[in-house]
């Protein structure tokens, strides 16, 4: 595994892709989010609403990004985490997580932050800074 203090500009962490989203997953971040919006569990809700599916929330999506920086909690912590939402994660996507140096001053590393699907479009993009 790499550490963030050895990271130079332009490196990247481990990318991490994860499992195909399931309705189990959204059903159970719904519970722990209190994110009750049917979009995100039930089909015909989220067609009426003029969805060809349910989507994930998108604030699962943003927490699973932060897993980037679990190992690493040895070394620092999250200081901060800003993202924009590019697009929609539907039920069987697979999301890659990735984060490359963008900038590193004294005690803290900035990072470009993303998550793209299997088709390699960003659902999610921004920038993260990791306190040593």
């Amino acid at each position: 595994m790499k550490r963030i203090v050895d990271l130079g500009v332009g490196e990247a962490l481990d990318e991490i892709e994860m499992a195909p989203v399931t309705r189990l997953d959204l059903i159970k971040y719904a519970g722990a989010s209190g994110d009750f919006n049917p979009i995100h569990t039930i089909d015909a809700e989220a067609e009426r609403a003029g969805l060809p599916g349910i989507i994930a929330h998108g604030m699962w999506t943003m927490g699973n990004l932060a897993k980037l920086f679990t190992p690493h909690l040895t070394e620092g912590f999250l200081q901060d985490y800003a993202i924009r939402f590019k697009g929609m994660v539907f039920i069987g996507d697979v999301i890659t997580l990735k984060a490359v140096v963008a900038d590193r001053q004294e005690g803290q590393v900035k990072f470009t932050v993303q998550a793209v699907n299997q088709q390699g479009k960003d659902v999610l993009k921004g920038d993260a800074v990791f306190s040593l």
